[in-house]
């Protein structure tokens, strides 16, 4: 487990930053640039020594301000992958990857050269040069020597920084099996909430250097404060679900989630798995009783908690649909008076199986 509790000072900016990561988990530092996110994670490294605070990694005590413990770098088994990747231009990839590894000492090795080149699919690159590497090719490589250094705890600062959107998808089914195979604490640094929801199972939410929300990505993903500090307009709901079964003629599976369930197009995932979705509350309709000839899949039962005036075309409109639960539909006023919207009321939200985000 990763326990960071820090307080600092980088320039102008103070850093207040207090969360957990468990192993196997991934924790998001996420907000708008310049809001302390790689100075945090440079605290944890080393690199950067905070004022007050304490930093652990499996009871291990890397810095405590009120004991004058602060471990160097090279002693606190922290892997860290850089946003320009900073691999060694006179190395080829092997000898990138080796480079870590031959520090840590054989029985200190949990991961080995050849299933870390299996797991990032570096088998045909080993012997070419960094610089003749395409972009996603340089971060997978970046990754696989931080792992190779046999870590406590992966930081990752905004992995896919640089890279166009073809190479984007191509690193993240890597980034993907890193978090999934490999049980560490992991810090994702990263401004982009899609790649956020992806990944991440927590979020700890970064305002002017403060950790002002930590929680699950359902929690803090779709949270106001978080919408307020991105300067988002847009609501939505993210959920976990898990497969239960398909609809193999027509293309569909179906997702087990807070909601109940909910039908998708095919994702060609196995019973079992687990997905994330967004519900956009533009794709979000309403209607007062249950419609009964309509091409919509998804209908859920609710009760309106709020309506909030968003400006003078559209209001948001909250749905209460199980305890735990709040559905966020976006509207037109007119719609709204046409239909005499009031809180407490009973309607059903309507969500187009198509329309839905998969993560």
């Amino acid at each position: 487990m990763l326990d960071v509790k820090i307080k600092g000072t980088i320039g102008q900016l103070s850093i207040d930053a207090t969360f957990t990561t468990e192993p196997g988990t991934v924790t998001a530092l996420f907000g708008r640039s310049g809001s302390g996110k790689t100075s945090i994670v440079n605290m944890i490294a080393g690199l950067v020594r905070p004022h007050y605070g304490r930093i652990a990694i499996n009871g291990e005590i890397l810095f405590d301000s009120a004991h004058s413990i602060d471990k160097p770098p090279n002693k606190r088994g922290v892997g860290y992958v850089f946003q320009d990747n900073l691999l060694f231009p006179h190395l080829t990839v092997k000898g990138n990857l080796s480079y870590g590894y031959n520090l840590v000492p054989a029985r200190e090795r949990y991961l080995h050269l050849d299933e870390v080149v299996e797991l990032l699919g570096l088998g045909d690159l080993l012997l070419r040069r960094s610089k003749t590497l395409s972009g996603g090719e340089k971060k997978r490589v970046a990754l696989g020597r931080a792992l190779l250094s046999n870590p406590c705890a992966l930081l990752m600062d905004e992995p896919l920084t640089g890279l166009d959107v073809a190479r984007k998808y191509e690193a993240l089914p890597f980034i993907e099996k890193i978090c999934r195979q490999v049980q560490l604490p992991i810090v994702y640094v990263s401004h982009d909430i899609d790649e956020v929801i992806r990944l991440s199972d927590q979020i700890a939410l970064i305002d002017k250097g403060r950790t002002v929300l930590v929680g699950p990505i359902e929690t803090v993903a779709n949270h106001a404060e978080a919408r307020l500090i991105l300067g988002k307009n847009d609501p939505s709901t993210i959920l976990s679900g898990t497969v239960t079964t398909h609809d193999t003629a027509f293309g569909l599976v179906n997702l087990e989630t807070k909601a109940g369930i909910i039908r998708i197009p095919d994702l060609k995932l196995p019973p079992g798995a687990t997905i994330k979705i967004r519900l956009n509350a533009r794709d979000i309709s309403i209607a007062l009783s249950r419609p009964p000839d309509i091409s919509v899949l998804n209908v859920f039962p609710g009760v309106i908690e709020q309506i909030e005036q968003v400006d003078t075309s559209s209001v948001d409109v909250k749905i209460r649909v199980v305890a735990q639960l709040t559905l966020e539909a976006r509207i037109t006023t007119l719609a709204c008076r046409n239909l005499n919207l009031k809180i407490g009321m009973p309607v059903f939200a309507l969500i187009k199986s198509v329309s839905i985000v998969r993560f």
